[in-house]
């Protein structure tokens, strides 16, 4: 692109530049500042009536990103972004190839120990064995009855989870409290 021509207005209270970059086009406006006062344009300016209808003016950061550009500086490329859904397949294809469990250790650990020691205070000791069969027994039930919750919301014709998946789920797997 090559600059073919460049006027300049000065106005009380900011510099518009008008560069016509390729002349069968519409000139492009470079403002400095975001407030326009169109009262103090002269009236052939080609862009007068733009800003005076309402969305006209640039934006701050279009005005920021143009007076970057003037400046030289290069734009910083955009973080590569996934579109939705995307990383949950890729998590979902990650989790179903690992066999390592999902709930940490530690957090589980106290829980049981904490519920252990409401219903019974005399159980003070865990073997990390049994520790370990518990939290395998209980992430093998949550994946269950996350799936057949999920079954339940597709029979809906939906892909979103809802409580009311969740009791269906729990009702006709018999999982959980008898209803």
């Amino acid at each position: 692109m090559k600059l073919v021509s460049k006027s300049k207005y000065r106005c009380q209270s900011f510099t518009v530049e008008l560069r016509l970059i390729r002349p069968w086009r519409e000139p492009k406006l470079l403002l400095t500042r975001n407030q326009v006062d169109v009262a103090h344009l002269p009236p052939e300016w080609p862009h007068r009536r733009a800003l005076e209808r309402p969305g006209g003016r640039r934006s701050t950061r279009a005005a920021e990103a143009a007076s970057r550009s003037e400046a030289g500086s290069r734009r910083a490329p955009r973080r590569h972004r996934y579109r939705p859904g995307t990383v949950a397949l890729q998590e979902i294809r990650r989790f179903q190839k690992t066999w390592n469990l999902l709930i940490p250790a530690a957090p589980f650990i106290r829980t049981v120990k904490e519920i252990s020691n409401f219903y019974a205070p005399e159980i003070g000791r865990w073997t990390a064995e049994a520790l370990t069969a518990l939290q395998e027994a209980a992430e093998d039930f949550l994946v269950h009855l996350f799936e057949d919750a999920m079954l339940c919301a597709i029979h809906a014709k939906r892909v979103t989870l809802m409580k009311k998946d969740w009791e269906l789920a729990r009702r006709l797997g018999g999982k959980g409290q008898p209803w």
